[in-house]
């Protein structure tokens, strides 16, 4: 009886193995063959600004300055919406900052606080030990303020989308009239799905993955930062890079160290393997296979 129990059981779990699997298949054979959607005709997949950026590839490095450039975009455009929770102001030393600067950066934050004679919240100057402060005291505050769209934390965002840096930087400077903006197909918008035009408050945007968003296009003008000298041009796609950078930065700042930490690891295993190979042969050089028989 336990036999033949445990023989309908390994039945039904290989039944929904291979249900599992074939659903799968299924769905990613078919996938985009079903009903035309505004979002498949129009949305576009994410690109990197022209030369790429220095962080990628195996021998990727940080430019600093970039990431100084972009820590000024989100400090003086993105910081009055979105917050960076996860990152500690004193982390700034790492973008090549002094430790005065650190301080004065800090302190030009205010961040909550408890009033230690009355016990009531207040608010103190940061310091370089505290985190990123949100601009909003909460998120009915926030959504309020943002046509009941609450703005996502940006600390691990470039990590929290696919191809994060490229997105980012796709989003920031994709926005579009959904008038006069065309597909592939040569359609706008208005013409294929007059249904899914932006309503009030929201904007066009194709690299967004329902196209319409409640942010309005952060950076809209160029020179709306004004970079220090020696510094490139601070038109919209150049913020937009930078800022891509310093956000990809925020969500992995040991990315740089773990690639440089990688290759003498390889170098390394590489080393051991072939030892342990002439090892092996050195130790049973001597001995034969013994014939079958």
């Amino acid at each position: 009886m336990i036999r033949l129990i445990s023989i309908l059981v390994g039945l039904g779990f290989t039944a929904a193995v291979l249900w599992a699997f074939g659903n799968g298949a299924y769905t990613a054979v078919t996938e985009g063959m079903g009903e035309r959607t505004a979002e498949k005709a129009f949305h576009l997949h994410p690109h990197a600004p022209e030369g790429g950026y220095s962080f990628e590839g195996p021998f990727g490095k940080w430019d600093k300055q970039q990431l100084q450039r972009g820590y000024q975009v989100y400090k003086e455009v993105c910081a009055a919406c979105h917050s960076l929770k996860f990152v500690a102001i004193r982390d700034l030393e790492q973008l090549g900052y002094s430790e005065a600067e650190v301080k004065a950066e800090a302190a030009s934050f205010q961040v909550p606080g408890i009033d230690p004679n009355t016990g009531e919240a207040t608010t103190r100057p940061g310091l370089p030990t505290d985190n990123f402060p949100s601009p909003y005291p909460n998120k009915i505050a926030a959504a309020a303020a943002n046509n009941n769209a609450i703005p996502p934390d940006l600390s691990l965002m470039a990590k929290a989308r696919h191809n994060g840096t490229h997105y980012i930087y796709s989003l920031l400077t994709g926005y579009a009239d959904p008038a006069v903006y065309k597909n592939e197909a040569g359609e706008t918008l208005a013409e294929a799905f007059p249904a899914t035009m932006p309503g009030t408050g929201l904007h066009f945007n194709p690299y967004f993955a329902n196209l319409n968003l409640a942010m309005a296009p952060p950076l809209n003008s160029d020179g709306q930062v004004t970079y220090a000298e020696g510094n490139p041009e601070p038109t919209v796609h150049q913020m937009a890079e930078d800022v891509s950078a310093f956000l990809t930065w925020t969500a992995e700042p040991t990315m740089v160290k773990r690639k440089q930490t990688g290759w003498p690891v390889l170098g390394f295993l590489l080393f051991a393997s072939i030892l342990a190979f002439l090892a092996y042969k050195n130790i049973w050089a001597g001995v034969k296979p013994k014939k079958a028989g």
